[in-house]
């Protein structure tokens, strides 16, 4: 194990938002551990797509693939240096949310109760920056004939629609008229370029419920269902989709995040690439009511709410479960990256 000494021997690296301190193996939580097999294949994954100072790497990396854990610790002491992440002004600790990826049903077809429709980006998405508001978009006729014709597919609830629009992407069980039925993915394909507002900081604010997290909100509505509509507003930010096949069979991959990696459940993290670049593996640690976490992962993803330098969003995968995490997880964070000697 490295010494202290033989750590801070690295000068720090300071990025727009971040400065990184070199730091000893022995100051990451939990190292020895961590499955790190299940962190290979999300870091190969970047090594799809690498940046410069990882191409040399790579090779080793899937050389790596099937070897012991005392193998792959032992590469990670040689060829890499630990950083702890902090802000310019010297803040280790941050914040950890999390998102997943929805599983919805959906009609090609507005029919009987699927009648909130998802769009594709329109023609004049460019001729405005920022675009129509989401109050707008549901108002406005130029919005509203801009984004004619543009409908992908109709959910049958617009909060599960909202949902959607807040982690990005979604997997959708498709009723085709043909009356088949097959899932299909609908990816971000961009914004409206407004400011993203929490409705349900909203609904806090407003004094409406003391739960924020997506259960909170849904009973709310259940409460206030004349209110709807009003809710959704208070959120200006939308987001227009495109439609993606999925494989056959039950391993799907995940979407593909700001890198143009397929995401890995529990692996993959968003992260503010000002802060730190797409493909850096993460140490990463946080203890809260929800889990506790200290693990390798890989910075594959951003977001608009995702700014800081100690500032991540795990993605927790996909389904109900996922969600359930995604909706309640906040707490402390802990960074540390981990880059090549």
């Amino acid at each position: 194990m490295e010494t202290a000494r033989e750590a801070v021997a690295a000068p720090s690296i300071t990025h727009a938002k971040s400065r990184w301190v070199a730091v000893g193996w022995q100051a990451l939580p939990g190292l020895e551990e961590d499955a790190l097999h299940e962190a290979w294949p999300a870091w190969l994954r970047s090594c799809e797509r690498p940046a410069k100072a990882w191409q040399a790497l790579c090779p080793d990396l899937r050389r790596l693939s099937d070897a012991s854990p005392a193998t792959r610790r032992q590469w990670l002491r040689e060829k890499l240096q630990p950083y702890r992440v902090e802000s310019l002004q010297g803040q280790d600790e941050g914040l950890l949310t999390a998102y997943y990826e929805p599983l919805l049903e959906a009609s090609r077809r507005p029919k009987g109760r699927f009648t909130v429709p998802l769009h594709a980006a329109p023609a004049t998405l460019a001729s405005r920056k920022p675009w129509f508001t989401r109050q707008e978009i549901d108002t406005h006729p130029q919005a509203k004939a801009a984004l004619r014709g543009k409908e992908l597919l109709y959910l049958d609830d617009p909060v599960d629609a909202m949902v959607l629009h807040i982690q990005g992407s979604g997997q959708v069980r498709v009723s085709e008229p043909d009356g088949r039925v097959r899932t299909v993915r609908l990816a971000f394909a961009g914004t409206n370029d407004q400011p993203y507002k929490s409705i349900g900081r909203w609904l806090l604010d407003q004094g409406y419920t003391r739960d924020a997290s997506w259960p909170g909100i849904k009973a709310w509505i259940g409460r206030n269902p004349s209110r709807v509509q009003e809710l959704l507003w208070q959120n200006p930010r939308y987001v227009f989709f495109r439609e993606e096949a999925l494989p056959p069979g039950e391993d799907v991959p995940g979407p593909k995040g700001a890198q143009g990696v397929p995401l890995t459940a529990g692996r993959s993290i968003a992260v503010d690439p000002l802060s730190i670049p797409y493909g850096t593996p993460v140490w990463l640690a946080s203890s809260g009511p929800q889990t506790s976490l200290q693990r390798l992962v890989l910075a594959q993803d951003t977001g608009s709410a995702i700014v800081g330098a100690v500032r991540a969003d795990y993605y927790a995968g996909s389904g109900p479960q996922a969600g359930e995490l995604a909706g309640r997880l906040k707490q402390p964070l802990r960074l540390w990256v981990l880059w090549p000697k």
